[in-house]
C-alpha cells in the first residue's frame, strides 16, 4: 500500500510538472553575449581559476549554489538576494543550512569584473550557472555547453526553498518526486547527486545517520569500525553540541571531482542518509543499479553528469523573461 500511494504522489508531481512547462520558454543560447559581452565566459573562468586553486573548497560552494538556485522558481539567481525588509531570502531556509551556504562574494567579485567590462548586461542568474561549471572543471570533473540568456528574479521564495530542496535526512521516493517535479529524471537525480564527490557537510546534517543505520549499510568490519568512530569525534550525538562541524562527504578523494563517491555508496558508508538511500533503499533498484554502474565506469558517470548539469541549468521561470532583470548587486534587486 505504500509503495503503490508513493508512486501516486510521484505522478501527481509529473502531472503538474507537465502543466506548468506547457508554455515555451525563450530559449537560451550559446552566443547570447557574443555581441554585448563577449568576454563573458574568459572573465568568469579567470575568476573561478583564482578562487579554486586558492581552496579547492569553493568549488564546491559555487556548485551547491547553484543546484539550490535552481530548485527554487528555476534558475534566475534568487539564492544570492540577501534579506531586506521588502523581501525575505532564501538563505536562512533551513534546507539551505540555515546560512551555510557559501560563496556569495565569489559570485559578487565576478559581478563586479563583469559591470567593469560590460554594465548591466551579464545577469547573476547566468555568471552563477556558468561559475558551476568551471568550478567542476577546474577539480578534474567534465565539461558542458552553458546555454546563457536568464533573467534575474526581483523575489525569492523562502517557502519553496522549504519545499523543493532535498533534505540530508530526507527518504529516496520524496527525493525522487523533488526531481520529477523539476522535470529531472531517476538518472538525473542519481548522476548529480555524483556532486558530493567534493565537498562538505555539517554536523547537523550527518548525525542522524551516523547514530543511525550507518553500521547496519556499512558492515562490522575494521575499516568502516574506524571511519565511524572518527565522525562521531567530529560530531557528537547530543543535539547542540558540535553542529557546525564539518567533514567531507567523499573522505577518500574530497578535493577531486571523480567517482569515489558511488564507491561509498557502496561500502555503505554514504555520509548523508539522503546519499546512502540511493543504493541502499528496499525502492532503489533503478538507483542502485545506477550506482554500481557510475561506480564501474566514470566516463558514464561523467557524460551523464554534463548532461544532467545543462537540464538543471535549463530550468526556467517564464515569467522572469517577462519581469525578470539584470541586476546591478546580486544581493539585491534593482532599485
Amino acid at each position: 500500500m505504500a509503495i503503490s500511494l508513493q508512486c501516486f504522489l510521484v505522478l501527481i508531481c509529473i502531472s503538474i510538472f507537465s502543466s506548468t512547462i506547457a508554455a515555451t520558454d525563450p530559449p537560451l543560447t550559446l552566443d547570447y553575449y557574443k555581441s554585448t559581452c563577449p568576454n563573458v565566459f574568459d572573465i568568469v573562468k579567470k575568476e573561478m581559476e583564482c578562487h579554486v586553486l586558492s581552496d579547492p573548497r569553493n568549488a564546491a560552494f559555487i556548485l551547491r549554489l547553484h543546484f539550490h538556485d535552481c530548485f527554487v522558481q528555476g534558475c534566475d539567481g534568487s539564492i544570492l538576494l540577501d534579506d531586506t525588509i521588502e523581501l525575505q531570502g532564501e538563505k536562512k531556509a533551513s534546507t539551505n543550512g540555515l546560512n551555510s551556504l557559501k560563496g556569495f562574494r565569489i559570485i559578487d567579485k565576478i559581478k563586479n569584473k563583469l559591470e567593469s567590462e560590460c554594465p548591466g548586461i551579464v545577469s547573476c542568474a547566468d555568471i552563477l550557472t556558468i561559475a558551476a561549471r568551471d568550478a567542476v572543471i577546474l577539480v578534474g570533473g567534465p565539461y558542458w555547453h552553458v546555454p546563457v540568456g536568464r533573467k534575474d528574479s526581483k523575489t525569492a521564495s523562502y517557502d519553496l526553498a522549504m519545499e523543493n530542496i532535498p533534505s540530508a535526512n530526507e527518504g529516496l521516493l520524496s527525493i525522487i518526486a523533488k526531481f520529477l517535479y523539476q522535470g529531472l529524471s531517476v538518472t538525473d537525480m542519481v548522476a548529480l547527486s555524483g556532486a558530493h564527490t567534493i565537498g562538505m557537510a555539517r554536523c547537523e546534517s550527518f548525525r542522524a545517520r551516523i547514530y543511525g543505520d550507518f553500521e547496519a549499510t556499512s558492515g562490522k568490519n575494521p575499516v568502516s569500525d574506524s571511519y565511524l568512530s572518527e565522525l562521531r569525534s567530529v560530531c557528537p550525538a547530543i543535539i547542540g553540541s558540535g553542529d557546525n562541524n564539518v567533514t567531507a562527504m567523499d573522505n577518500v578523494t574530497p578535493n577531486l571531482f571523480d567517482n569515489s563517491f558511488y564507491h561509498t555508496l557502496l561500502r555503505g558508508e554514504g555520509l548523508l542518509n539522503s546519499d546512502q538511500e540511493l543504493y541502499s533503499s528496499l525502492f532503489g533498484i533503478e538507483t542502485k543499479s545506477l550506482v554500481q554502474k557510475y561506480a564501474a565506469d566514470p566516463v558514464a558517470f561523467f557524460n551523464q553528469f554534463s548532461d544532467s548539469m545543462v537540464k538543471l541549468g535549463n530550468i526556467m521561470n517564464s515569467d522572469r523573461f517577462i519581469n525578470g532583470e539584470v541586476r546591478k548587486n546580486c544581493r539585491f534587486v534593482n532599485t
